[in-house]
C-alpha cells in the first residue's frame, strides 16, 4: 500500500487536532505538514507537494476555494474539503464529485472520505480535475485573473506576512526564492517559474532566469559591457537583465 503524504489545512487548532488524530488512526497515511490560513496553505502545498489535502473551506487570508484556484497550475493533490457549510452548499461537491467532511464528522465518515481519495489516486478519473476546477470557477469567478497580494514566510519563531507591494525584487536560491524588501530578505519555498505565475505581470517583470523586479521600483535601465543590461532600482540596487527578457521592461 502506497503511503499517501497528507497536508492538513484548518485555522482552528482543535480542528487540526481532530484531523491529525483521525489520520493517525488509519494505515497508509503520513502527515507531512499543517497550515493555518490561505497563504500558508498555498506555500505548503507548493513546497511539500502532498498527495492528499484535507482542506478547510472558511479560513483567514483567503478561503479553501481560492487556495485551489491559486495552486491549480502548480500542484493539484487529491482534495477532501472539511466544511461547516450548510447542506445546500455541499450539494455542489456531490455534483462535481469532490468529497467533503461536514463538521462535526464521525470516524466512519472520515475513513470513507479518505478511502475514496485513495481510490481516486490509484484509479484516476481524467475528468475529476476538470469538475473540481469547474466548481472553483463557479465559487471564485476571478479564478482566471487572481494574483497573490501577500506571502506567508516562515521565520525562527513563527510566520511573517510580506505584502506584494513591499517587494523590490525576487531572486532564486535553489529550491527557494529570496524576497527582497526595504526591511530585509525573506525566503519563500517556491521556484521562480511557479512564483511568476502567481504575480500580476503588469506589476512584476522577469529580467533574468534568476530574478524578477517590481516595475514601480525600477529607476533606470542601461547597457552593460556585454550584450545584456543593468536594471537599477530606486534603492540603488543593480541587477543584470539578459537579452532574453529585455522585452519585459523595454517593450
Amino acid at each position: 500500500m502506497k503511503i499517501l503524504r497528507t497536508l492538513i489545512v484548518d485555522d482552528e487548532p482543535l480542528a487540526r487536532d481532530g484531523l491529525r488524530n483521525s489520520l493517525a488512526a488509519l494505515p497508509g497515511f503520513e502527515l507531512v505538514g499543517e497550515a493555518r490560513d490561505g497563504p500558508e496553505a498555498v506555500e505548503s502545498i507548493v513546497g511539500l507537494r502532498p498527495d492528499l489535502l484535507l482542506l478547510d473551506v472558511q479560513m483567514p487570508g483567503f478561503d479553501g476555494f481560492e487556495v485551489v484556484a491559486r495552486i491549480r497550475d502548480r500542484h493539484l493533490p487529491a482534495i477532501v474539503f472539511v466544511s461547516a457549510y450548510d447542506r445546500y452548499a455541499l450539494r455542489a461537491f456531490d455534483v462535481h464529485a469532490v468529497d467533503y467532511l461536514l463538521k462535526p464528522y464521525a470516524d466512519e465518515r472520515f475513513a470513507e472520505a479518505l478511502t475514496r481519495a485513495r481510490r481516486n489516486l490509484e484509479q484516476p478519473d481524467p475528468d475529476q480535475a476538470a469538475r473540481l476546477l469547474a466548481l472553483i470557477a463557479a465559487v471564485v469567478p476571478s479564478v482566471g485573473v487572481s494574483y497573490v497580494d501577500r506571502f506567508t514566510v516562515r521565520e525562527h519563531h513563527g510566520w511573517r506576512l510580506v505584502r506584494v507591494e513591499d517587494v523590490h525584487w525576487f531572486e532564486s536560491a535553489g529550491n527557494y526564492v529570496e524576497i527582497h524588501t526595504a526591511s530585509g530578505m525573506h525566503l519563500l519555498r517556491m521556484t521562480m517559474s511557479e512564483l511568476e505565475r502567481t504575480l500580476d505581470p503588469r506589476r512584476f517583470a522577469r529580467i533574468h532566469r534568476t530574478s524578477m523586479v517590481q516595475v514601480d521600483h525600477v529607476s533606470e535601465i542601461r547597457p552593460d559591457e556585454g550584450e545584456g543590461y543593468i536594471v537599477v532600482l530606486h534603492s540603488g540596487k543593480e541587477l543584470p537583465m539578459s537579452r532574453r527578457f529585455r522585452d519585459r521592461l523595454l517593450a
